[in-house]
């Protein structure tokens, strides 16, 4: 398969796992877990893991950090050739506290350098890869270097939102977006629409592709995933699954949407892709599973198919 380029975060993830649920204002007996992390690194590990040459275009202190995820992208088999370095940051920090079933209740990102990845400190990068046959952006980068690369981008574009607060990033870029993966809040922060079900999830699928997005993919958590095209939208209600971290399963479902565009998968089966990989995801500590492989996602996704229409 080509190479697919991933612009966007890599950090130090650090996450705390409690035994029993939370108790607010106390001291939790638990886990605490580090690890590397950040959308667009858990982006381009995923798809690693499928089997896809990937490159991941990040920005990177000098310090101890940087070099625990320059290693990390070693064994995972991620280029990173192509991240800027700014000596003067901190490579940025993610700290998140999980409800004991696994579903995150708080998070701090501490990501302030990846502000500096302007379309000016891309340049390089940008040019190298401009074969690639896919490029995934997550909502991390500055509006503007988003816009620019969605713009300039000389093949499809697979876009994360990451979070409400980095959602509005991507407005400008939408027009020029393939396939956009946003979760139901970050899909109202866009549309301004409350999503309270089947019917006001295809209201706010059908707000985002009138702002120029080809393919929406709006996951909406256990209630199921709600997507479409102009002219075709589709609800699929949830599937079980058992949650031991959710913390990369959105990750996972937007690394699944860019191998199955790169596979030439129509919008039916790149969604089953998705929720595959999230399935696969959740069960796994680690932000991305270990057990995660195309020959599994395969496996996976004829059993949710079986699910969904039996």
């Amino acid at each position: 398969m080509d190479r697919i380029a991933v612009f966007g975060a890599a950090n130090v993830d650090i996450g705390g796992f409690p035994f029993a649920p939370l108790k607010s204002e106390d001291s939790n007996p638990g886990r605490v877990r580090s690890s590397m992390g950040g959308v667009g690194r858990n982006i381009a590990c995923n798809l690693a893991r499928l089997g896809v040459r990937t490159e991941l275009v990040t920005a990177l202190g000098a310090d101890h950090s940087a070099a625990l995820v320059a290693q990390d992208c070693a064994r995972a088999g991620v280029g990173l050739g192509h991240a800027v370095t700014f000596p003067d940051e901190a490579t940025s920090t993610y700290l998140f506290i999980a409800q004991d079933d696994g579903d995150m209740v708080l998070a701090v990102n501490d990501m302030g350098i990846h502000e500096r990845m302007t379309p000016t400190a891309l340049r390089e990068a940008i040019t190298a890869l401009s074969d690639s046959a896919l490029f995934v952006l997550d909502a991390n980068l500055p509006a503007e270097t988003l816009s620019y690369l969605a713009a300039h981008a000389q093949a499809p574009v697979v876009a994360d939102a990451v979070s409400t607060a980095k959602a509005a990033r991507l407005r400008d870029a939408l027009p020029h977006i393939a396939r956009f993966k946003p979760n139901r809040v970050e899909a109202e922060a866009l549309t301004g629409m409350r999503i309270t079900g089947r019917e006001s999830a295809e209201s706010a699928v059908e707000a985002l592709l009138r702002q120029g997005c080809a393919e929406v993919y709006c996951t909406l958590g256990t209630h199921g995933l709600c997507f479409g095209r102009s002219g075709r939208i589709r609800y699929w209600p949830g599937v079980p699954a058992r949650v031991v971290n959710a913390t990369g399963a959105g990750d996972a479902f937007t690394a699944a949407l860019a191998w199955s565009a790169a596979k030439g998968m129509d919008m039916e089966q790149s969604a089953l892709a998705g929720l595959a990989a999230a399935s696969v995801a959740v069960e796994a500590e680690e932000t991305v599973s270990p057990l995660m492989s195309e020959g599994h996602l395969l496996d996976r996704m004829a059993d949710i198919a079986r699910q969904i229409r039996p």
